[in-house]
């Protein structure tokens, strides 16, 4: 029993990982950090192996949530170098809005951004992003409407503020 679940779990790897890593390679821009991200995906899958229905939307739910917290983790250093430069200079600069589509994409709620990131950096047909949130594909349409209209209007306040 052990050998065959062994088995099915590297056959996964092998199936999985290659697209997996790629996607989220796409949301980082980095290879080693999406590697780790894939990895750490796999590892929890792993962990829960008897519980998870459906291993690959598991991974791509899982991989989505662990770029969110690298997106943070990312944000708050950014921060930090912004205030450390602002309390070195002696006139401060206002900080400018950032309208970069990553940061805007990771202040969605999480309810748009899954729909978001499986559809347009995975590639994902609608279809299937229904099946792995669990969401018929009229809601995750209206999902992604909403979310288009959010990132829209994110986009515009950016450039009418700097202007």
């Amino acid at each position: 029993m052990k050998r065959s679940r062994e088995k099915v779990a590297s056959e996964l790897f092998a199936a999985l990982y290659p697209r997996l890593a790629g996607w989220v390679r796409r949301l980082v821009d980095d290879d080693e950090t999406a590697h780790e991200i894939a990895s750490e995906a796999f590892t929890r899958l792993w962990a829960r192996w008897t519980t998870v229905a459906e291993p690959n939307g598991f991974l791509y739910v899982t991989a989505a949530n662990i770029v969110r917290d690298h997106w943070r983790k990312l944000e708050r250093e950014r921060r930090a170098v912004r205030r450390a430069k602002t309390e070195a200079a002696v006139a401060p600069h206002p900080e400018q809005t950032d309208p970069s589509v990553r940061l805007l994409v990771q202040s969605l709620p999480e309810r748009l951004r899954v729909p978001i990131l499986l559809h347009y950096y995975a590639d994902m047909p609608i279809r299937e992003v229904a099946a792995l949130t669990g969401r018929r594909e009229g809601t995750v349409k209206a999902d992604l409407h909403a979310a288009r209209e959010l990132l829209r209007a994110h986009l515009r306040r950016s450039v009418d503020h700097t202007l």
